[in-house]
């Protein structure tokens, strides 16, 4: 079932065009399908919305269901992939345009 929220995100989605035999591969065929994912802008949300109805197949936001399955038992408080995921976002964007952060511990040439 599609909700709302995956309506949005998932039109701007890299995959939509993609043959869903790609996205659902198994074994070495993973790679090809994660790569796929590489440079989605909604990635992030993608990975969210798998985490939180625990989808168990397929290549969603560049994980495999091993590799998602493996971050929720060392995760296994979380209880919003989605607001954890977004807040690492912003904090991620926050530092990446900070000046102070950027020059920190870098040494200017005299």
């Amino acid at each position: 079932m599609v909700n709302n929220d995956q309506e949005t995100w998932g039109t701007q989605a890299v995959c939509r065009t993609a043959d869903s035999d790609e996205l659902f591969a198994v074994g070495a065929a993973q790679n090809r399908a994660k790569a796929i994912c590489t440079g989605c802008p909604v990635r992030t949300e993608c990975l969210a919305h798998a985490l939180d109805q625990r989808i168990e197949h397929g290549v969603w936001g560049g994980m495999t269901e091993r590799e998602r399955r493996a971050l929720l038992r060392r995760r296994p408080t979380v209880t919003s992939w989605r607001r954890l995921l977004e807040t690492a976002r912003a904090e991620h964007g926050r530092q990446a345009t900070d000046p102070g952060e950027l020059n920190e511990g870098s040494s200017e040439a005299g």
